[in-house]
């Protein structure tokens, strides 16, 4: 988490809505470990990773898709998701995040 303070930092202060994805749980091998966070802001931005690259494409969409809800929620990856592998989440686990629109 400390690795996206200034980027979140930077962000509230130029006004910029945000949304926060969160490593809650690993079941088997994971790229990153529970508590791996990566914020995204409206405009696609990034800071951070919850997976080491590998599904964080897929989390910018569903990042994005939270500000535009205004909503929070829990996505899973892991290996046997068709989608997880097309993005290449192929470490043979299952990662689970939660996401929501940060409130300054």
């Amino acid at each position: 988490m400390r690795e996206i303070l200034s980027d979140l930092d930077r962000w509230q202060r130029q006004g910029k809505r945000v949304a926060l994805a969160r490593v809650v749980d690993v079941e088997g091998s994971g790229p990153r470990l529970p508590g791996a966070a990566m914020a995204v802001n409206e405009d696609g931005e990034v800071a951070g990773s919850v997976s080491g690259g590998c599904v964080e494409g897929a989390v910018v969409h569903e990042a994005l898709e939270c500000l535009e809800n205004n909503a929070r929620k829990l996505v899973t990856f892991g290996y046997s998701d068709d989608e997880a592998f097309a993005v290449g989440l192929t470490c043979g686990g299952t990662i689970h995040l939660f996401l929501e629109p940060l409130d300054w």
